[in-house]
């Protein structure tokens, strides 16, 4: 136990090399573009809307496609079907996205400034308990959203929870729900840490 204990110790006080931190230089840009770029794109097509209609999900805003106008297409179409309007007061969560990710690109910068596997480590293990929580919430929100149907509503459907990954059938509307391009950078975050700590594993432990 003492053994591991004290192997566990020196790893965790090993240096970063230059090649790692310069990695963690790049997760930090990554996790800016993150907050400025689209996270999600839920894309919607049927026989009358053949070109589709988009929905982007930023940290801090959804955008329709169409310059904007999607988003009133996509109200009108949930009305019939008795969900609720999207609207993006109800997304209290991003409020506080940006100052998240923020948060993380200040550590991604303290990490490559100290220079040690300790600030990979609790950065590393931070950004999980995050991406966790977020995906859990946005399939709470889809849930949430699926199955709270007003029973008054013009068209009466089964209550569904719309596909988070993927594509789905849903009344004459196909559905598909992938990451856009911020969500790819904010993906490569926690691969670039890993690959900072992969480069460095072998450095000798300092003080």
């Amino acid at each position: 136990m003492n053994d591991l204990l004290r192997r566990e110790h020196l790893f965790l006080r090993r240096p970063l090399n230059m090649t790692s931190r310069l990695l963690m230089l790049a997760a930090t840009a990554a996790i800016v573009a993150a907050v400025f770029l689209p996270l999600w794109r839920i894309h919607l097509v049927a026989p009358q809307y053949r070109e589709g209609l988009s929905l982007h999900i930023y940290s801090y805003q959804l955008v329709g496609g169409n310059k904007g106008q999607d988003l009133a297409e996509i109200n009108n179409l949930n009305h019939y079907i008795g969900m609720k309007p999207l609207a993006q007061a109800d997304f209290v969560e991003m409020t506080w996205l940006p100052f998240c990710f923020g948060i993380f690109a200040l550590l991604a910068l303290r990490a490559a400034a100290l220079g040690r596997m300790l600030s990979l480590v609790d950065l590393g293990v931070a950004f999980t308990y995050f991406t966790l929580f977020s995906l859990g919430n946005f399939y709470y929100r889809l849930y949430y959203y699926g199955h709270n149907l007003d029973p008054r509503a013009p068209m009466t459907i089964e209550p569904f929870t719309p596909v988070m990954i993927g594509s789905q059938k849903i009344a004459n509307f196909v559905q598909t729900s992938l990451p856009d391009s911020g969500g790819w950078f904010m993906a490569a975050f926690p691969i670039l840490i890993i690959a900072a700590m992969w480069l460095s594993r072998k450095e000798e432990a300092v003080g």
